[in-house]
């Protein structure tokens, strides 16, 4: 998220701009301040574009993947890790369907009109929160399985059912943290393009700014990231006391989410500080300053998108369970065509069949351990 700028007389001096599109600009609130920013948009148009195609497709791809999986093999849905997965899949497909439009605007201009910069604008900071907050969800919910066995046991049933509704209100929060995107997003003109940005009304100053930054900052690290250590540093901790080979492979895959959530998201996170600190007390009034720090945002922005292409492969496809019901169905993808060749279809009952036994004989503990 970039903070843009009112100055350059592009926008009116009492006009309060700020970028949520994730696709951002490259200019900061700096009254009475000129800085040509023309080279940070250069920048931002040969480095932005083919990056954010890259994660799109790949990202589409893993996270499809992981769709079309829960889809076709019936009844996988039967914890409230795979709930959450699943959810966390849909969230990161339609935060990467925002990603072709940013680097469309960054190329060109934002040419889609006033109300698909709200839609596209709202779309990618719901699904920014559910994505996070989904992720926060898998860990309690890991907590539980493995630190509360029989707690987890005894209500699994119960859990699973509460795992909707625990979905559907990660979802209405998400909405509501995304209501300043509906109502100020907006096309802003800069010399002659224009980009989609957070246009605040004039009275309202950089209290809004400064909150929906807040906001963001908040709800879309610190808190997830307090819970998220808790629960992973409780679990390391239950893991060091057993001799199960399984268990100790799970804390690698652990230590991976939290070394990649950290590494993805904590620096982005800071310069969102560092530009909320800049909307309220001026810290960089020097232009090239100002510059290094909107390219440095711009590629640590780009490094915490990555989360949504390394998400599938950190809680789905490390999953021996998860690789095991894949290659199943590859499998009987493959007997079914040979089977449509041969005109016989029993080649393909077999592995289907064995597919889901696999996903039936799993357990709530030993699916949260394989993950």
């Amino acid at each position: 998220m970039d903070i843009m700028s009112t100055t350059e007389g592009l926008v009116t001096a009492m006009t309060t701009t700020e970028d949520l599109s994730s696709s951002t600009d490259d200019d900061y609130d700096i009254p009475d301040f000129m800085c040509d920013r023309s080279t940070v948009r250069e920048f931002r148009g040969l480095y932005e574009p083919p990056l954010f195609w890259l994660i799109a497709l790949v990202g589409g791809v893993g996270n499809l993947a992981v769709v079309w999986i829960y889809v076709h093999v019936r009844r996988r849905l039967k914890t409230m890790t795979d709930v959450y997965l699943l959810n966390l899949a849909v969230a990161d497909l339609l935060f990467l369907v925002t990603l072709p439009l940013w680097a469309a605007e960054a190329s060109f201009s934002w040419m889609f009109g006033p109300f698909l910069c709200k839609i596209n604008s709202a779309l990618y900071k719901v699904n920014l929160f559910s994505s996070i907050l989904l992720l926060t969800c898998i860990s309690v919910d890991r907590y539980t399985v493995i630190v509360q066995t029989t707690k987890a046991q005894n209500s699994r049933w119960e859990r699973l059912r509460y795992s909707r509704f625990v979905c559907a209100a990660v979802w209405l929060f998400s909405v509501a943290l995304a209501i300043p995107e509906f109502v100020y997003a907006a096309p802003a003109r800069v010399e002659s393009q224009e980009y989609c940005r957070m246009v605040f009304p004039a009275q309202m100053g950089n209290v809004t700014k400064i909150t929906v930054l807040s906001l963001q900052v908040s709800m879309g690290f610190c808190l997830p990231f307090i819970v998220m250590a808790y629960c992973y540093t409780v679990i390391v901790t239950k893991l060091l006391k057993t001799r199960s080979f399984e268990k100790h492979k799970a804390m690698r895959v652990i230590l991976a989410v939290v070394v990649v959530f950290i590494v993805s998201q904590l620096p982005y996170n800071s310069v969102l500080v560092v530009e909320a600190m800049q909307a309220t007390n001026m810290t960089i009034t020097n232009c090239d300053s100002v510059k290094a720090l909107d390219m440095l945002g711009q590629v640590l922005k780009s490094l915490a998108y990555l989360h949504a292409c390394l998400n599938p492969f950190l809680y789905v496809f490390v999953g021996v369970r998860f690789r095991r019901d894949v290659l199943q169905l590859i499998s009987c993808c493959r007997c079914r065509a040979q089977a449509g060749k041969s005109q016989t279809s029993k080649p393909s009952k077999a592995p289907l069949s064995s597919t889901r036994m696999s996903v039936m004989s799993d357990s709530d503990t030993d699916q949260a351990l394989s993950l």
